[in-house]
């Protein structure tokens, strides 16, 4: 076994099935079958598990998988070293983020970062998928959740409070719900998961309620949602940072505040892999994001 054999086997299972590990690699999908199938025969034992659709380690294939990690990543970090000895931080961060956390708090945070590493390239994903994250050639991932896989390193950016709010033009000519058990039948606006019913989870002291909601305008798209609510068209429950800026103005009222709300989860999170090399452009961009986090009074190291 040499250090190409094990670097295949990294490929493939980071790849997630063979076809894929055979883009990565610029090879045909049998000569990357062909390579493995000698692997584990000097091996003697099965590494991966395969299916028609994904490839998953056995227990041993695990434990090569993660010497080969190391290994491949030492060799990254060193030809990192000798290439960029003397020259101002380089490199590329491919990063996935919420629409609407994005767009209204990271950006500003993404233009800092760009104007202080100008050779660094930015590529930012807006999106708020969560299956699979690192499976799509992503170095950073952020999400909103209630607990973060425990596969993946998760950097915690702060607590995210929902609100129930309204415009106050309809605040002022619908009322606002008082009760948690009104948001039944109120007109919300809000996210959801797709195929899911959607529900919210609501906090009082020690105390957890749920309510099922049946909202009336659903979207993925946040920065729609805060003008659906500023157009009156309902009761919104959102993130705070969605209409932070509409509530400061008064023209935007909460209700509820008694009680803390939560539908996809109460916290931020930055996820990474564990084991995956990181280079100086992508460790750079971790600690500047979690210093204006915790500077923002949002995250904290």
């Amino acid at each position: 076994m040499d250090v190409n054999e094990l670097t295949l086997l990294v490929e493939i299972l980071d790849a997630g099935n063979l076809s894929e590990a055979a883009r990565r690699l610029k090879m045909s999908r049998a000569n990357v079958s062909y390579h493995l199938n000698q692997l584990e025969k000097s091996v003697g034992l099965q590494l991966v598990r395969r299916t028609t659709r994904r490839v998953e380690p056995t227990e041993l294939g695990l434990k090569l998988y993660e010497h080969g990690r190391s290994i491949q990543n030492a060799l990254l970090a060193a030809q990192e070293s000798v290439s960029t000895l003397g020259q101002r931080l380089q490199g590329r961060v491919r990063l996935s983020v919420p629409s609407g956390y994005g767009q209204l708090v990271m950006s500003e945070w993404l233009i800092a970062f760009k104007r202080e590493y100008p050779d660094i390239v930015l590529d930012v994903m807006f999106e708020n998928r969560v299956e699979d994250l690192m499976r799509d050639e992503v170095d950073i991932a952020v999400r909103v959740m209630p607990e973060p896989p425990p596969s993946l390193v998760a950097r915690d950016m702060g607590p995210v409070r929902y609100v129930a709010c309204a415009s106050s033009a309809y605040a002022g000519e619908q009322g606002m719900p008082t009760r948690l058990e009104e948001l039944r039948v109120a007109p919300v606006i809000t996210a959801t998961v797709v195929g899911k019913q959607t529900r919210v989870a609501a906090y009082l002291d020690d105390e957890r309620h749920e309510v099922m909601l049946e909202p009336s305008l659903i979207s993925e798209n946040f920065l729609f949602l805060r003008e659906a609510i500023l157009a009156g068209l309902g009761v919104g429950i959102v993130p705070d940072y969605v209409v932070m800026e509409d509530m400061r103005r008064g023209e935007v009222v909460t209700a509820l505040d008694e009680w803390r709300l939560s539908i996809f989860g109460t916290h931020m999170y930055m996820l990474y892999m564990p084991n995956r090399h990181h280079t100086r452009a992508t460790l750079a961009f971790i600690e500047f994001m979690l210093d204006r986090a915790q500077k923002a009074g949002r995250g904290r190291r």
